[in-house]
């Protein structure tokens, strides 16, 4: 579909067997891959994410889109806690090549966490408050940078969907028992829709 004379991808949604694959490297980068970029990114900013993946999209590579927002405090100051986001939110949007998480801080922080796949379900997620990842921003350099705050979340949460990994696969059993019908529900109502999720005006289309 086109919003704005832009290409927007549709969704896939919790339920679709897909969102479990694990996707593969990108071995080169071709105008194939440029025009995907495009649209995935697209397809994130009209959704309204912080971060898509290409498995999302029903695409088996391990690419990635940020659109993080800066942190800022009370009074609108903005707050950076890492190397990572110093020199990448000022970047935003990006789209990152076979991103790869190398290690992971000992802190932990519990934050609810949403899902383009999952769509008005939240749930609070327990990860590293930091981590060292490496990737190659598209058209750009590579790079391998310690993030912390939203971006380090936001990189654990895409990194997951590109191992067929779910938000919902990592919450607590009482976590997951509490959106367990909600999830049932939306199982249920996208099975109609072939587990595809669309998007006209910001909105969906129901």
């Amino acid at each position: 579909m086109r919003i704005g004379g832009k290409k927007i991808e549709k969704v896939r949604v919790y339920g679709d067997a897909f969102l479990a694959k694990k996707a593969e490297d990108v071995k080169s980068v071709d105008d194939k891959i440029l025009k995907f970029a495009e649209v995935l990114t697209n397809t994130m900013i009209e959704f309204d994410g912080v971060g898509l993946a290409a498995t999302q999209v029903g695409v088996g590579l391990r690419i990635i889109a940020l659109g993080v927002p800066l942190p800022k405090d009370e009074d609108g100051n903005v707050r950076i806690s890492s190397p990572g986001e110093a020199i990448l939110l000022n970047r935003m949007p990006l789209v990152l090549i076979n991103p790869e998480i190398i290690s992971f801080g000992v802190a932990m922080s519990v934050r609810d966490e949403g899902c383009l796949s999952v769509p008005d379900i939240y749930a609070p997620v327990a990860r590293p408050s930091t981590v060292v990842f490496q990737a190659q921003i598209l058209g750009a350099e590579s790079f391998t940078l310690e993030c912390g705050g939203l971006l380090a979340r936001a990189v654990q949460h895409e990194v997951d969907h590109l191992n067929g990994i779910l938000f919902v696969d990592r919450l607590t059993e009482e976590a997951f028992a509490k959106i367990e019908p909600a999830l049932g529900k939306l199982k249920r109502r996208y099975a109609r829709m072939k587990f595809l999720r669309k998007l006209i005006r910001k909105k969906e289309n129901e």
